[in-house]
């Protein structure tokens, strides 16, 4: 079992609320489906504060909202929506209490009130009346201010197969205290959440995601002062130390948090008093060289997984196929063959031999390579969802209990009724093969996310300057390495690394990438170059002037993430169809079976 990574924190505030630029992007293509009228505004509607009964009351002879406190307190004992309905009721009794949400997944209550009219340790014993156990959380119980910022964060969300699952994620996201609004994406696998981290962290999201029986993984989000940073060199748990005593030294770290297991390290840092190359070139000279550090890029892990997943899903189908053929060529094609078909009906004790041999390779099917169905099946059911591991389980659990059933009746009583192996076996082959298209299909929905990032070189030239500002040298440096005011030397036929200025020299760049126009643009002092562009002729000296997410590029790549996730009005009707669809099946299996 991999250890939990080691936190360590220091001075805290709270995260920088959404930049103008990712504001401005949501609504350039909302406004854009709003105008066609063919696609649903992607901006994240609806506020936490009003699902939860509306904003506290003003007046009253209070000061503000900013004499509201906040307590998140842990509530054991609780199993189903009736028991958070209880807490929340018990809670809101209690005069002084502005708002109470309730989290049955976190087991965690928030509770807003006026430190004036009531205390924690009331909220505490009116919980405990109730008939549950209740402790309240450290760093709660603290002064909110009167408007909470917001960050927007995007995960990459595994083992959705259909839209039952998608409204399954937002209906259980929506739900959560703090988050503002969720969007889901199908073909892409990423969700987008737009949330309060001083009520909710995104490991918690992501703890949410999971609980519902999805895999999840934390992306990025509109905080910039937090990386996530790859590590080599990290092997046993004294290097983790070292490494901790070269990060707790520098100043402007907040938080870091390493994990040995995955050889990562995620640092909150504040980027006014350090760069991020400063703590990447820190660790390496703080460890005489022994640690490397490189910036995680968030894309190139989402294909590696979908990489893996499609991996996986190969070789279950793979496994499948191979043990269902030999059972559809003895259900159909074998008794047509006289030798063989004398084989397979030898006894062997009360049981053929060719319905032994079918029962024994169906069952490696239907609880070994078909357990992710049972599994999937059985986390929907207990949220009370429905999807389509649900039918697949019924339909193919049903067939196999029935032969099982039918081949022990013809072994006991001598008659042989009709045995449905093959059903099971070749059901279970052909979801799986669906499920391998699926996987490909999402892999080519990201194709152009993918080309985009790949326009981005994977390195810089770094031109170096002494104490009096002359030029000293250059240095090979990682590309996201860059900060805002670095001299970068652009070569010809290289691309440029980051939006900028020209300080020195002239050349033609082609930006064919972001104009469509094919002939070279001219450079010359004082020109603006854009990033991924490429430089045609002559050495130019660039000023980096917008580094990351600021970029026209990162800017475009948002954009077409954010487009994809938009829902057209025949798609958004499909979900809902999708979300009955299930139990509309299940209620008519049960009435054709108890009628027939």
């Amino acid at each position: 079992v991999p250890s939990p990574p080691r936190k360590y924190s220091h001075l805290r505030r709270p995260p920088p609320p959404l930049t103008a630029m990712a504001h401005l992007q949501l609504a350039a293509v909302a406004g854009g489906g709003r105008a066609g009228d063919d696609m649903e505004d992607v901006a994240l509607l609806g506020s936490y504060d009003e699902e939860m009964g509306g904003a506290a009351p003003a007046g009253g002879g209070r000061g503000g909202a900013e004499e509201d406190a906040e307590a998140h307190v842990r509530v054991t004992g609780m199993t189903c929506s009736a028991c958070t309905g209880a807490v929340e009721a018990a809670v809101s009794a209690r005069r002084g209490v502005r708002r109470v949400a309730v989290s049955l997944l976190q087991n965690r209550a928030r509770v807003v009130f006026d430190p004036a009219l009531v205390k924690v340790e009331d909220i505490i014993e009116a919980i405990e009346d109730a008939g549950f156990d209740a402790e309240i959380l450290p760093d709660s119980a603290v002064p909110q201010p009167k408007s909470q910022k917001t960050l927007s964060a995007q995960f990459r969300i595994g083992g959705m197969t259909c839209a039952n699952c998608v409204n399954s994620v937002e209906g259980i996201l929506k739900k959560q205290p703090g988050i503002k609004g969720a969007v889901v994406a199908l073909a892409t696998s990423l969700g987008e959440v737009e949330y309060d981290p001083s009520t909710i962290s995104k490991d918690e999201i992501v703890q949410a995601i999971e609980d519902a029986g999805f895999e999840a993984a934390f992306l990025q989000s509109s905080e910039q002062d937090k990386i996530l940073l790859g590590l080599t060199g990290i092997h046993t748990e004294r290097d983790a130390d070292i490494l901790h005593d070269i990060l707790k030294k520098m100043n402007g770290l907040r938080e870091f948090a390493v994990n040995t297991t995955l050889s990562e390290v995620e640092i909150v840092f504040d980027p006014e008093a350090v760069g991020l190359r400063s703590i990447v070139d820190t660790i390496e000279m703080g460890s005489n060289g022994r640690f490397k550090a490189h910036v995680q890029n968030p894309y190139s892990r989402g294909a590696s997984n979908d990489a893996h997943e499609a991996s996986k899903m190969l070789h279950l189908l793979c496994s499948s196929l191979f043990l269902s053929i030999p059972v559809f060529f003895i259900r159909m094609i074998c008794p047509s063959i006289p030798f063989i078909s004398t084989l397979l009906l030898r006894h062997c004790g009360p049981f053929h031999m060719g319905d032994l041999v079918n029962w024994i390779l169906v069952s490696i099917v239907q609880f070994v390579i078909g357990k992710r169905f049972y599994i999937a099946a059985y986390r929907a059911l207990r949220h009370g969802s429905t999807n389509m591991d649900v039918l697949v389980v019924l339909g193919t659990t049903a067939s196999y209990v029935y032969s099982v059933c039918a081949l022990l009746y013809g072994a006991f009583t001598g008659f042989q009724p009709p045995i449905y192996f093959e059903t099971s076996a070749m059901i279970i082959t052909f979801v799986l093969f669906g499920k391998y298209l699926e996987v490909l299909a999402k892999g080519k929905t990201s194709d152009a996310i993918k080309k985009l990032v790949e326009l981005v070189p994977a390195t810089a030239i770094l031109l170096l300057k002494d104490k009096e500002g002359k030029y000293v040298g250059e240095r090979e440096i990682d590309a996201l390495l860059v900060q805002p005011g670095d001299v970068l030397k652009v070569l010809p036929g290289s691309k440029v690394p980051s939006d900028g200025v020209v300080v020195w020299g002239t050349s033609h760049i082609n930006e064919s990438m972001i104009t469509g126009e094919s002939a070279p643009m001219p450079k010359e002092v004082s020109s603006v170059v854009i990033g991924g562009t490429i430089n045609l002729q002559g050495i130019l000296h660039i000023q980096a002037t917008k580094v990351g997410s600021g970029t026209v590029l990162s800017q475009i790549i948002s954009l077409v993430e954010t487009a994809q996730m938009s829902k057209a009005p025949i798609q958004k009707f499909a979900d809902y169809v999708a979300s009955i669809f299930v139990p509309i099946v299940i209620t008519l299996s049960i009435l054709t079976f108890s009628v027939w």
